[in-house]
């Protein structure tokens, strides 16, 4: 029990308009006999008596049988002090963290340059394909032609063991073209291939992501193939806030890795991929960069860059328990952040 419980005894309430609504509404319903007897009492058993409103119909319901002379009394000496009370208070404060379910998470206000919010977020922890961001960044960094043709070979297939692609050794596609299944829809596939035929191969292209994460002051980072696969590639929700901001500086990473679809030519047929994020073709959202992943040892995650409110704000969820969390976490930010502005506004 908090200390603030201390001083507490009896059921919590709280006046805000919406809640004497829904207790007048719930007593005046009993009044009229509008609800069975049985409905009335399954109604208080499922709002509790812990509830304001709960224990408002707990005091009104005992006097059904007294007549509706003695009742309009009672409601008038309870909701009118409370009506009283309600209008004198201001707006609810909004809550000083936002309620997040991911495991480790990171809120940057990029135009003041200030941390809004985290937790866990300087331990490094696999991230799964959020490695990525720094696979394109280095392959873009590289210079090699984006029109070049590069065909997905034995190796591309022996580096992604285990795991689903719907690119078949064989298919030739642009590196244009893996680049953006790499971001968009994580292909990883698409990612090993980019790595594997970067000047001097593979391990020079894992040594530059881990020269350029060093470049940008990720201290916790480390990487070791180019998908996210290995939960030897880690980072802390800090660091990786370094890493979205750079990948959102570069309008290729950031044009792909939003795309809502993109369709390619393979072997005279056409596939087309879908974006993992469901929030770039939501039009509520301005999203300017992103990317999800994920593994068993990494849970759920996402990062991204996204103008809430007018300004931009980097986003990093790490180890969402549940399939949707993560997405459900970065609308639980906005909502905070926005309630955040709204009593700023006052």
């Amino acid at each position: 029990m908090s200390p603030a419980d201390h001083h507490h005894v009896g059921p919590k309430c709280e006046t805000d308009a919406s809640l004497l609504s829904d207790a007048m509404s719930h007593s005046l319903q009993i009044v009229a006999g509008y609800r069975p007897l049985q409905r009335a009492r399954d109604s208080r058993a499922a709002r509790g008596s812990d509830t304001c409103a709960g224990a408002i119909a707990d005091m009104l319901y005992w006097p059904r049988n007294k007549g509706l002379r003695t009742l309009t009394s009672l409601m008038l000496a309870v909701f009118t002090p409370l009506a009283a009370l309600a209008a004198t208070q201001g707006p609810v404060a909004p809550k000083t963290i936002p309620e997040v379910r991911s495991h480790a998470y990171y809120i940057l206000d990029e135009s003041a340059s200030s941390v809004l919010a985290a937790r866990n977020e300087r331990i490094a922890v696999p991230i799964a394909s959020i490695t990525k961001l720094m696979t394109a960044l280095v392959v873009l960094e590289a210079g090699q032609p984006m029109e070049q043709v590069v065909t997905i070979n034995a190796d591309d297939v022996r580096g992604t063991g285990g795991n689903g692609s719907r690119l078949a050794a064989g298919y030739k596609l642009s590196r244009q073209d893996l680049l953006h299944l790499a971001l968009m829809s994580s292909e990883n596939r698409a990612a090993y291939a980019l790595c594997r035929s970067y000047p001097r191969g593979l391990r020079a292209c894992v040594q530059a992501m881990n020269k350029k994460a060093a470049a940008l002051g990720m201290s916790t980072a480390h990487f070791v193939e180019p998908t996210g696969l290995s939960s030897r590639n880690v980072a802390s929700p800090e660091d990786l806030a370094k890493l979205v901001l750079a990948a959102a500086g570069n309008r290729t990473i950031s044009e792909y890795s939003t795309s809502a679809r993109h369709t390619v030519t393979v072997s005279r047929s056409l596939l087309e991929f879908r974006n993992t994020n469901l929030l770039v073709a939501n039009p509520a959202w301005q999203v300017d960069v992103q990317k999800t992943g994920y593994i068993p040892e990494a849970g759920r995650c996402l990062v991204m860059q996204a103008v809430i409110d007018g300004r931009p704000v980097v986003m990093v969820l790490l180890n969402s328990y549940g399939k949707y969390t993560r997405i459900a976490d970065a609308k639980r930010v906005r909502t905070w952040l926005e309630s955040r502005s709204r009593v700023a506004a006052l």
